[in-house]
């Protein structure tokens, strides 16, 4: 007989609701990068996509492995929807998205708590930056015909002040929502009790925090659209 019949069902019960809150996950970062594309493009090329955050807490609740499998399915249907710029619109979104969330997510699996949540999006917006800058220098002038030393004067200039930019208005977005999304599959069930860490009470200072790179984010992406 089995002598833990409690256990094997709840294990069951996790197995079942992880492929749902994926699921749910993924619709909701696709309707997150709808809303961003509301922002017009920086010089054309540079689209700012919240749909990182969305992301970045599947990566802090599952791992890193998830917020792989929600960036290519949402980039995917992305590019099959609304997007013009096809299969290297694709590849270059996984890549940035990724370039943040598995790094983030990677660190916050060791350091569960608010220090390790801000040294991991730090390190996500860091990595993705520089991330950004090697494929846009393979990358783009192959995609938007120009000469590569174009490009490489815009990579200082351009691709890596707005990447950090995107990285830390995502980062804040990411600190400020993480705790009330994690709180919300609880109450839902949709996640285990002890899923995706995020206990203990807000604390005023990182609230401040991320607040201030959103609202420093948003003032310089308003900057180099020449709408500040």
């Amino acid at each position: 007989m089995d002598s833990h019949p409690t256990a094997r069902t709840n294990a069951r019960s996790a197995g079942a609701r992880r492929p749902a809150t994926v699921g749910m996950l993924c619709a909701v970062a696709y309707v997150v990068m709808l809303v961003g594309q509301i922002v017009p493009p920086v010089q054309n090329i540079l689209s700012y996509d919240p749909k990182d955050v969305i992301v970045v807490i599947g990566g802090f609740i599952f791992g890193p492995l998830t917020a792989v499998i929600i960036s290519v399915i949402v980039s995917f249907l992305e590019m099959i929807t609304v997007s013009s710029t096809g299969p290297i619109g694709f590849l270059m979104n996984v890549v940035s998205t990724c370039s943040f969330a598995v790094p983030a997510a990677l660190i916050y699996k060791k350091a569960r708590s608010m220090k390790g949540a801000i040294a991991s999006l730090a390190a996500g917006v860091a990595a993705m930056a520089a991330m950004m800058c090697l494929w846009n220098y393979i990358v783009t002038p192959l995609y938007q015909g120009v000469p590569r030393e174009v490009v490489a004067a815009m990579l200082p200039t351009l691709f890596l002040p707005f990447n950090l930019i995107k990285g830390a208005i995502n980062a804040g977005l990411t600190l400020l929502l993480y705790k009330p999304v994690v709180t919300a599959l609880r109450k839902a069930n949709l996640v285990e009790a002890s899923a995706g860490g995020g206990k203990g009470k807000v604390n005023a200072g990182v609230v401040i925090l991320a607040l201030a790179l959103v609202v420093t984010g948003v003032l310089l992406i308003l900057v180099m659209l020449d709408i500040l």
